[in-house]
């Protein structure tokens, strides 16, 4: 969910912003960039999607192609006080894609550059570094090909959460989107444009592969492809007590290659009651099929969890034969048993998902409310602690937003890259995606969709 996160180096005060602005105007006319260069009202460019703060960039680059950045890089090095901020679709949380009285550069703006070429053999997608995840998916799947690994939300930019990590259901058993690509053009701190991988300038390809933008400039990426999906059965299932929920959660990331098993693992705590936001009510996925609390074991805590768990399959498969495998694979598990919620989605919708929240909550005018989000990794050794004394203790009554928790493998994360992980063969993500409104127990249900936003570690 964290946007483009490049800086170059940090402005210090200087009270002759109007020389300033005059002396950066003449230098960058100098550079005859292909693309175009905003110096008044920087608008979206002066805040981010967490909301809770707003800059002033001297000026918002809008470049045509990764020659336009190599040249502003080169630029900054010259000016040691000078911030350069590439934005890719805003998404970061406290201010990593603004720039202060600096420069900000406007990776969506490369248009022509962001195109997204399809190959075959072998199946992958050269796409520019301020394309979306959710164009990419268009273009590919008319191919009978996507991408292996996703974040929930597809809405943010591939530099942006190759950037990060980008991690979602699937990471298990691929790993994050810094995994699933093969190639790399980034425009360094000295403003070269270098192609990299993991055997041509491999230091450089694995520096920014999760370095948060401090290695460079992501421009375009060779993003690995598989046979698309064409169905899914979008599952989730209840758990009175957090070491059975991890217990299985765990059993179902650590099962090999190739046996059957579910395409997709991610988990959520919600509260124990009839809270609209927090509680019963955002855990069913059909509304014919509604929470029934019948099913609650009477020694079940303040807070609940629920498995979320998809499975693919083919149009044509017969329910009943999707339903034996679904079964067989759940019947291992230890959730409770009068809690189980499913759907059958065509692929892209469920990959889609979010973008209908995201819709729904524009229209209700919640969109820009600020989101002071936290995303973190938490060592299997801890988790149990962390339940105990944040799920249950600090954050028993919810945070009017989801709260997800689910395992990842450590084997599945190239330790090359920038990426810090906690110790372990195991970790779990957690995120506390709250919408800060002014409401005591979050906003009413008929404001805010149900898991509004699941996508933590992206653009």
């Amino acid at each position: 969910m964290i946007a483009y996160l490049e800086r170059v180096s940090i402005p210090e005060p200087n009270n002759n912003e109007d020389d300033d602005v005059s002396l950066l105007r003449n230098s960058l006319e100098d550079l005859q960039l292909q693309g175009s260069i905003d110096y008044g009202p920087t608008g979206s460019a002066s805040k981010d999607f967490g909301g809770m703060q707003i800059t002033k960039p001297l000026a918002v680059i809008r470049p045509a192609g990764a020659e336009d950045i190599a040249k502003v890089i080169k630029l900054a090095s010259r000016l040691p006080n000078l911030t350069v901020a590439a934005r890719g679709n805003g998404h970061s949380i406290n201010g990593q894609a603004m720039a202060d009285r600096g420069l900000v550069i406007d990776m969506k703006s490369m248009e022509s550059y962001n195109k997204i070429e399809v190959r075959r053999h072998p199946p992958c997608a050269d796409v520019g570094g301020g394309a979306l995840w959710a164009d990419v998916l268009k273009r590919c799947v008319p191919f009978g090909l996507a991408p292996r690994s996703w974040t929930d939300y597809l809405d943010l930019t591939v530099g942006g959460t190759l950037s990060n990590a980008g991690v979602s259901g699937q990471a298990f058993r691929y790993g994050p989107q810094t995994e699933n690509v093969t190639e790399l053009e980034v425009v360094t701190g000295k403003g070269e444009i270098v192609t990299c991988s993991r055997n041509e300038n491999s230091q450089l390809f694995f520096s920014v592969l999760g370095g948060l933008g401090q290695f460079g400039i992501i421009t375009r990426a060779r993003v690995l492809l598989q046979p698309s999906p064409q169905m899914v059965r979008w599952i989730r299932v209840v758990y009175s007590e957090f070491s059975e929920f991890t217990r299985d959660a765990e059993l179902l990331v650590s099962q090999e290659e190739g046996g059957e098993s579910f395409d997709y693992v991610e988990g959520f705590v919600f509260v124990n009651s009839d809270d609209p936001v927090n509680g019963w009510p955002s855990v069913p996925l059909d509304p014919n099929h509604p929470f029934d609390p019948a099913g609650i074991p009477t020694s079940a805590g303040p807070v609940l969890y629920c498995l979320e768990l998809v499975l693919h399959h083919r149009e044509n498969d017969r329910p009943s034969s999707v339903n034996l495998v679904v079964d067989r694979l759940l019947g291992q598990l230890r959730f409770c048993k009068k809690l189980r919620f499913e759907v059958d989605l065509k692929y892209v919708e469920f990959l889609s998902r979010v973008k209908v929240a995201e819709q729904q909550a524009k229209a209700n005018g919640i969109w820009d409310a600020p989101h002071p989000w936290l995303n973190l990794f938490v060592s299997k050794r801890d988790i149990a602690d962390f339940d105990r004394l944040v799920f249950n203790t600090i954050l028993q009554h919810g945070i009017g937003g989801p709260i997800l928790v689910y395992p990842l493998l450590r084997s599945k994360w190239d330790s090359r890259a920038s990426v810090v992980l906690p110790e372990g063969d195991i970790f779990y993500l957690v995120a506390l995606l709250r919408f800060s409104l002014p409401y005591p127990k979050g906003p009413p249900a008929s404001i805010i969709p149900k898991r509004i936003i699941e996508s933590p570690l992206s653009d």
